[in-house]
This record gives C-alpha cells, structure tokens and sequence, in this order.
C-alpha cells in the first residue's frame, strides 16, 4: 500500500463525472516488448499459483505441519495467491492488447480493495509470524498454551477484520476528464490524485493507514532484537539452541525483507521521484507486487525440510500411480 505526497487542488474544468471510466497502462516506452513482458508475467503468475496452492495442499495434508508456524504460513500463501489473482489478469489484458484498458470506477474500487487489503493482511500475518518466533525462542515453555488453535484462529479473524475500507472512500471524490493512470492496476494513491474534488481526507487516511503497516515492521524489528539476545545468552552459557526454530527465523526475515524493501521502495519512489520516468514508476509498482508472492514460497520451501519431504513424497506418489 503506497502513499503519495500528492494533495490535488479542484481542476478547472466543466466536465466532472459520478461514474468516470479509467484507463490502465502498461510499461511507457517499452509497448514494443509488452507481449514479451506478457509472457514473463504469465509464467511468474503460473510459479506464484502452483507453488502457493503447492503449500497450501501440503500444509492440509501433513498432520506434522498443523502448528502455528505453518498456519501462518497458510495465511501468507492465501494472501500471496489473492494479491496475484487481484490484479494479474488486468496488468496481462493491458499488456496483451497492448493499449490502455478501461475500467469502471466501481470495478477500480473493488480490486483496490481486494490489492490493499491483501497486502494489509500480509503485513499482519508477518508481525503474527514474528511473535511466534519470539516465542519459541525467549520463552518455549509457555508455546503450547499460548498459540493453541483457538487463538491462531482468532488472531486469523482479527487481522482480517481490522483490514481498513480505504478504497471505499474514492465514491465521495468527483473526477475530471483525466481519467489516465499510471500502472495497469488500480492504486488508492493514483486514483485519489485525479480527482477535482477535494481529496485531503483520502490523503491523510491513506497516511494514517500506512503508518499502520510500517508500525508492523517496527515491532517485527523489536521481536528480533530480542531473539537475538536470547539466542546470544543461550550459546553464552553453552546451552542447546532450537536449531528447528532458528531456521524458520531466517525463513521469515526473509520474508519479511521481501515484502517491506519493494513497499518502502515504492514509497520512497512515490515521495521523492517525481523527477523519474514513467516507465521506473510502472517497474517499482510492478515489482512491489510480484516479487513477495514469488519468493515467499520458494523461500519456505527451501528453508523448511518438513515442506520438502511432503512436497517430495507427493511427486513421489504421483509417479508411482501414474506407472501402476
């Protein structure tokens, strides 16, 4: 969820319409090679599909992963697979017809709130994943009783709930004959800044609900650092180390680095690039959402041996099947 620094003043102009029709692009200057950049997106769409459903299955089927970690890690892979089904078919149509796509306020507003909201919740579950972790380090004794399904549940059911209407807040807004965007998706901030009216309340929202997320990474940050002190004292004293543990740390810190990097990027690019080109707005955008979903789960995978052996038992299975 990005936010810019853009308060818009109310155009002059005669022409203001309640069901303005928006037009998406794709990559300015790269038209020539969209369909190339088409068929790099389908194939990155494909990987994010059948290795997050690939999780999904085997987090279902594997009575050894049904603790608190991996239903985490199920609530990531929903968000990844909902982030990529939210705005991937509309960023191929542009780039496969190779020109600017319309799309109705209302329909904008809908896949603003199913991209935002995804991407809120994916913030929260990684802050969820990191009290987990500090838990099972700085104090294992009390794991059990305190991430019991009940509550992994309830914590699931918070986080979406808290998700923030944001999107919803575009109806009130009038807009212009300016209806261009600058991506092949919708985002709160490009919306917002094309409308005539006054749009200062989506503006300081829109704040307040970024400062929310990166709160999630300042607490994530503070988790870790207390992690690190207790894993430093237990080899201190020469005591074991839940190596298990500590191999899903660095699963999940690279997680988190590969969703908070592009998020800032985009963010700082949004505040301080106003002199950059089109094109490396449309390229951080882009990669703000493709690069989480297609990392996360080739990380966990290759970080987590339980996810390996299911995965490969599975294959394993399959062929022995298909040979019978």
């Amino acid at each position: 969820m990005v936010l810019t620094d853009q308060l818009t003043m109310p155009c002059i102009s005669n022409t203001t319409s309640e069901f303005p029709i928006f037009l998406l692009t794709g990559f300015p200057g790269l038209e020539a090679f969209h369909i190339w950049i088409s068929i790099l997106f389908f194939l990155l769409s494909t990987v994010v599909l059948l290795g997050n459903s690939m999780i999904l299955l085997v987090v279902i089927l594997e009575p050894n992963l049904h603790e608190s970690m991996h239903y985490f890690l199920f609530m990531l892979s929903i968000t990844d697979l909902g982030l990529t089904l939210s705005t991937m078919p509309m960023t191929l149509s542009v780039l496969w017809f190779n020109a600017p796509q319309e799309i109705s306020l209302n329909t904008c507003i809908a896949q603003m709130f199913f991209l935002h909201g995804f991407t809120f919740i994916e913030s929260g579950v990684l802050l969820a994943m990191a009290f987990d972790r500090f838990v099972i380090i700085c104090d294992p004794l009390r794991y059990t009783t305190i991430f019991t399904n009940a509550r992994i549940a309830k914590i699931g059911i918070s986080i979406i709930l808290l998700v923030p209407p944001l999107p919803f807040t575009l109806k009130r807004l009038r807009y212009c004959n300016r209806h261009l965007l600058s991506h092949s998706y919708c985002l709160h901030q490009d919306v917002m800044k094309l409308a005539c009216s006054d749009n200062r309340a989506n503006f300081y929202y829109g704040l307040f609900v970024v400062l929310c997320m990166m709160s999630d990474s300042v607490f994530i940050a503070i988790s870790y650092v207390f992690i690190l002190k207790t894993v430093l004292g237990i080899a201190s004293r020469g005591g074991a180390i839940n190596t298990c543990a500590l191999n899903t740390c660095v699963s999940h810190i690279c997680a988190v680095l590969i969703f908070y990097v592009p998020l800032i990027g985009v963010s700082v690019i949004h505040r301080f690039g106003k002199h950059l080109s089109p094109l490396t707005h449309a390229l951080m955008a882009n990669a703000y959402l493709v690069v989480p979903p297609v990392l996360n789960h080739i990380v966990y995978t290759v970080k987590t041996k339980e996810i390996q052996r299911k995965i490969f038992q599975m294959f394993v299975e399959t062929k022995i099947t298909a040979e019978g």
